[in-house]
């Protein structure tokens, strides 16, 4: 694997790979976050509030997706990593908890800067 014109050794290549996944989690947490948000702060109160049921038919599938995703993004980047027992739990609650996954992002970023001064460090 290149960045620029330098050629990456295999731990630098493992670490880019999961620096990656981490992001695509942390986006795929702010969307469960967000579209819980326009669920719970739109859709709700238009359909109750305002008699409008197709809001929350339009918005509850988005969501479902967005809670899909964030758990198929979880599966996929704490299977290939050493994560602690505390984390997943965490991360897996979080989805969960009505806005936990923005909670999650806090520790995913935290995780993210990390692993880049570990690979700063290492160069």
């Amino acid at each position: 694997m290149t960045i620029g014109d330098r050629r990456m050794n295999p731990s630098e290549a493992i670490r880019a790979a999961e620096l990656r996944q981490l992001r695509r989690l942390r986006l795929a947490a702010l969307a469960e976050g967000m579209t819980l948000v326009v669920l719970v702060l739109v859709a709700m109160p238009a359909k109750h509030l305002l008699g409008l049921p197709a809001v929350t038919k339009a918005i509850g599938p988005i969501h479902g997706l967005a809670f899909v995703a964030y758990a198929w993004m979880l599966l996929a980047t704490v299977s290939g990593g050493s994560w602690r027992r505390g984390e997943i739990l965490r991360l897996t609650i979080a989805a969960f908890v009505p806005f936990g996954t923005f909670l999650s992002a806090g520790l995913l970023r935290r995780k993210e800067a990390a692993l880049v001064a570990a690979g700063q460090s290492g160069s």
